[in-house]
């Protein structure tokens, strides 16, 4: 069971979905992955969804109009519905420093959410964006790894090498080419924990660059199906790769997220 009191600093920890229809958002995710939902007051406005697997804490969905920080693209603008990959630290500001001095092309300035920790969003060089947490009363997930949580967060980039050496820089990631067939793919870890994946985006996809969250199936067949049913689009039907199959898709609202099933860590 994939259960967690604590992450290493530098390890994936946490995602988020900024909406502008949280309702029919939870609808769909509730029905396909069978979470509860727990909410969590934050003044006028949609709640802090927190949604759940049994005890475990897996993951949130919000309105964007009432975020606990800019919800938006750094530029200010409002982008599409979107998940949001978090990366756990041990000290949001240096982390931040950290990020400029390697080149981000946007960071904000550190923020307190509540008593739960400290956070800012960062813009990598190629355009991703990803946030860092920095834990008080909240690590981030309690439960990973398993059918209906958290599994993966891939970047998806124009320019695997400059992701590379940017995230090496700020977070000490290990980042190493391990597949190439049908696509160059790499592996990121942490110390010796495999924290995540890149590859890059084809040339001329009208994707920006991003951070993919990917959440573990039973069965990706049946969850694409279930997907269909649900209202939402399956943009990559179900796919084999090392280690099991994935399978890319759009909820409801517009935000896109993955799915495997196969070989998953503890």
């Amino acid at each position: 069971m994939g259960t967690r009191e604590r992450y290493e600093p530098g390890t994936f920890c946490w995602a988020d979905l900024g909406t502008d229809d949280p309702e029919a958002a939870k609808a769909f995710y509730v029905a396909l992955f069978g979470w509860t939902t727990e909410d969590v007051p934050m003044g006028a406005g949609s709640p802090y969804t927190m949604c759940k697997l049994g005890d475990g804490i897996v993951c949130a969905i919000y309105g964007r109009e009432t975020a606990p920080g800019p919800s938006g693209p750094l530029s200010g603008e409002q982008g599409p519905p979107a998940w949001l990959s978090y990366v756990s630290v041990a000290d949001a500001g240096a982390a931040v420093t950290a990020a400029r001095a390697a080149g981000a092309l946007a960071a904000q300035d550190p923020f307190d959410v509540f008593d739960a920790g400290r956070m800012a969003v960062v813009q990598d060089p190629t355009g991703a964006h990803f946030a860092v947490w920095e834990p008080r009363a909240t690590i981030g997930a309690t439960l990973v790894n398993v059918p209906g949580a958290l599994c993966l967060n891939q970047l998806n980039t124009s320019d695997p090498a400059g992701a590379a050496a940017f995230y090496t820089e700020v977070f000490g990631w290990r980042i190493e080419q391990v597949a190439t067939d049908p696509a160059p793919y790499w592996g990121i870890w942490n110390g010796d924990g495999l924290n995540g994946g890149m590859m890059a985006l084809p040339p001329g996809s009208p994707a920006p660059p991003h951070w993919l969250v990917y959440f573990a199936s039973a069965d990706v067949d049946t969850t694409s199906a279930r997907t269909g049913e649900l209202g939402g689009q399956v943009l990559l039907p179900p796919t084999p790769v090392p280690g099991g199959r994935i399978a890319v898709a759009t909820d409801p609202t517009g935000a896109t997220f993955a799915f495997l099933d196969g070989r998953l860590d503890p």
